[in-house]
């Protein structure tokens, strides 16, 4: 029934929230309006995620989000995200249910969930 995700993310700085989800965490750009000039809305997409990106400038703090990307490999996912210079919440570790996780924080302040299966 349901094909995909597509959350929204109202940013007051969309060339900074760009440059972090496509720079960093290597979403590709997909779609912009308008396709000329600054952009007021992209989506991005990351295998099977999409995720919107719209220019608001009504974003109050505290209206965040938080987002869940499985990689291979969560402690060099952190590494590279540390050198890129990004807030790191929580640290890598194990959860009982199978699970390495750590989290981070995009430039809105965001959540961002790394996991992966321990093997």
């Amino acid at each position: 029934m349901f094909r995909e995700a597509f959350p929204i993310l109202s940013t007051p700085d969309l060339g900074r929230a760009m440059r972090f989800y496509c720079d960093v965490l290597g979403f590709e750009p997909q779609y912009r309006f308008p396709a000329e000039g600054e952009p007021e809305f992209v989506t991005l997409r990351l295998e099977s995620l999409k995720l919107g990106l719209g220019a608001n400038p009504e974003v109050r703090p505290g209206r965040h989000f938080a987002l869940w990307l499985y990689t291979d490999d969560v402690d060099e996912a952190v590494g590279r995200l540390r050198a890129a210079g990004v807030p790191i919440l929580q640290e890598p570790q194990d959860m009982p249910w199978g699970e390495r996780i750590a989290t981070a924080a995009d430039p809105d302040g965001n959540q961002i969930h790394l996991g992966a299966a321990i093997t």
